[in-house]
């Protein structure tokens, strides 16, 4: 490109379209470059060469509103090469993409800020080494173990056509987003890759393309010394349309691939980008480096006065980019919302129950009676097999809860993790309202998967032998780490299951589940524990009690039941005798990982925080009580299930704000 001597000062109005478009990728190109070099750790190369490709499907293609980062119907991007997160952090900082807390409100403040990029890769900042789900809003999927993000993304557009063969009407296209997954060879040289590859092609996904950053270099050297296959006859083989670009920065070029894609159908699509990493850079030859450290000062000055950057200037946004990025996504994004919003309205008019639905699904909550008609199971000696308990449990979930979906690794016949109640269905290419995924035998991918469904929202489950878990545990871990709900059914759990011998045998996979952070571990001893486990991984806030105050809890129970909120009830008759139990059955009666806890009692409150925790709440007695009618006495001190109920919302962040 021609240089620009000084684009702080560059108006918009006295610029080419052209060089509106250059002056954005070069702006996400040197904040790459800044922040890098001022963390001294990360990867400038890989978001240097496709920042073109970046800037193409944000400000051309993509449907998005930086406004509202969580709208549902908008388009889906996951950086599976997730070493190249400057490119994310300078996207979503460009577009000024707006952060969502836990209980999905608006913030009005950035998702990520400059401030955050200058702190790229230290300690507080929304700009983390690798994209984090849980922490910046934005971020649609935490990439990082190469392969996990394409893998992901299969599931993501499961789900996306799933929800619009449930809920799009005539005339009312609810849902009808894409999927769009950046990877690079280390993506396709992963395992992982290959399955959900394969998966996807043949459940003829159309709505999922990924985009291939095919530069030649990994942190080893050149791929010639590893990885030398056709990638375009492997994916023409998966059932994929292949298209290539030949040149990363023909934005034009770019784009019409992406338009390609949208006029496909009946099959997943695959660009391969030929790239040069760190492109722009002439003067640094050592591609490596480039790809996995700082350039250094000098190189850095080199690299901008290429780019027609001022050399000195760090972190230096024009207001014309700016600008820019709000003419083309900020206001396309805007537009799609609204006209979203306007139909959606006039669907919950005319499809009130489907709307409110996907109003409880958006919000991760459960309808009312969700838990009705779970099995009691008699007392047997020979009692009933815990996975043959798990399948009835889990045909009774699926038919109260119509965004319950999951399947098995071919296992289903053995693990019995499949829905066969009427209508169920299996979801394939021609029936993808089917409620039963054939993951194959591919178990690293089902877990990839089941994580992609459920940061869609749904409510997904994978099934295999617990041996097998093993194949799946980078994904399982991914799950754990975004704190996602996902439900992962593992039978065959203990050495002395079936005659298969030692390799088929689990020894140490629970002992290493259960030092997994933020995986709750269940293993149920007979029929009714599994239905308790069942319903374990659905409540979210605990009521204790004792005394009488546990049928106030039990009313209240049914009140946030009836609002689709999830709770567990549990009488604390005394407390000595429960300090007495061992730790593991404290723990499952309250769960360490739900902490929204309230104590009833109409006495003191002294002591009730060992039971509620910090963040926890108690009803009861600050003060001495009063003369007047039981039914004043009540109302006055809290004692009743709608004070309860409020509490709990509260602690939810689903109450009233004061």
């Amino acid at each position: 490109m021609s240089a620009i001597a000084s684009p702080a000062l560059t108006s918009p109005r006295s610029m080419t379209d052209a060089q509106l478009d250059q002056l954005s990728i070069n702006c996400i190109r040197t904040l790459s470059i800044d922040a890098v070099q001022q963390a001294k750790s990360g990867h400038p190369g890989t978001p240097m060469a496709l920042a073109p490709l970046v800037y193409t499907l944000w400000n051309r293609v993509m449907r998005f509103d930086p406004q509202d980062p969580i709208w549902p119907n908008r388009d889906r991007f996951v950086l599976s090469n997730g070493h190249a997160s400057m490119l994310l952090w300078s996207v979503l900082y460009l577009t000024g993409t707006r952060a969502v807390n836990a209980e999905y409100e608006r913030l009005g403040q950035p998702a990520v800020s400059l401030d955050d990029i200058r702190h790229f890769r230290q300690l507080g900042s929304k700009a983390p080494g690798h994209p984090e789900y849980h922490l910046v809003s934005g971020v649609e999927a935490t990439t990082g173990p190469l392969g996990q993000g394409v893998a992901t993304s299969v599931g993501m557009a499961i789900a996306e056509g799933w929800l619009a063969n449930r809920y799009n009407r005539p005339d009312f296209e609810i849902f009808g987003y894409n999927i769009y997954a950046v990877c690079g060879d280390g993506c396709m040289m992963e395992g992982v890759s290959s399955e959900a590859a394969s998966l996807a092609g043949h459940l003829a996904l159309d709505n999922l393309c990924w985009i291939y950053d095919n530069n030649h270099i990994t942190i080893d050297g050149n791929t010639r010394i590893t990885f030398t296959e056709d990638i375009a006859a492997r994916f023409l083989g998966y059932g994929w349309n292949v298209l290539r670009v030949g040149d990363a920065n023909d934005i034009d070029r770019i784009e019409h691939a992406l338009d390609i894609f949208h006029k496909t159908k009946g099959r997943p699509t695959f660009i391969i980008l030929d790239s040069h990493i760190g492109y722009g850079s002439p003067h640094k030859q050592d591609t490596a480096a480039a790809h996995g450290e700082p350039l250094g000062e000098e190189e850095v000055r080199l690299t901008k006065r290429d780019y027609g950057w001022p050399e000195d200037a760090k972190f230096l946004v024009p207001d014309a980019v700016r600008a820019h990025f709000a003419a083309g996504i900020g206001a396309r994004g805007a537009q799609a919302r609204g006209r979203w919003t306007e139909l959606f309205a006039a669907y919950r008019s005319k499809y009130p129950e489907l709307a409110t639905e996907i109003d409880l699904m958006q919000r991760r909550e459960l309808p009312a009676g969700w838990d009705r008609g779970l099995p009691v199971f008699p007392a047997d000696p020979k009692g009933i097999a815990g996975r043959d308990a798990s399948g009835k449990v889990l045909n009774v979930l699926g038919q109260n809860i119509p965004w319950l979906l999951g399947g098995s690794a071919d296992l289903a016949s053995s693990t019995r993790a499949a829905l066969t109640f009427e209508g169920a269905g299996d979801f394939e290419p021609g029936t993808p309202g089917g409620r039963n995924v054939h993951f194959g035998i591919r178990e690293h991918a089902m877990a990839a998967a089941v994580n992609g469904l459920s940061l869609s929202k749904l409510r997904a489950f994978g099934a295999t032998f617990f041996i097998f878990s093993d194949y799946a545990r980078p994904a399982i871990r991914l799950s754990a780490l975004m704190e996602l709900p996902t439900i992962f059914v593992f039978t065959h759990d203990a050495m002395g299951d079936g005659e298969d011998g030692p390799t088929h045998q689990p020894v140490e996979q629970l002992a290493s589940f259960r030092a997994e952070p933020g995986l709750v571990v269940l293993r149920p001893a007979d029929a009714n524990e599994v239905v308790e486990a069942y319903r374990y991984v659905m409540p979210e806030v605990i009521l204790i009690a004792s005394g009488s105050e546990v049928s106030l809890c039990v009313n209240a129970h049914e009140e946030l039941l009836a609002q689709g909120i999830r709770s567990r009830v549990v009488s604390m008759p005394s407390w000595d005798i429960f300090e007495h139990q061992p730790l593991a059955y404290q723990d499952s009666v309250l769960p360490p990982d739900v902490t929204a806890r309230v104590a009833v009692e109409q006495a003191s409150t002294f002591g009730w925080d060992r039971y509620v925790g910090r963040s926890g709440r108690v009803i009861g007695m600050k003060t001495f009580g009063a003369s007047a009618p039981l039914k004043e006495l009540l109302r006055k001190y809290g004692f009743e299930p709608e004070r309860v109920t409020e509490v709990a919302k509260e602690l939810l962040g689903k109450g009233k704000k004061n």
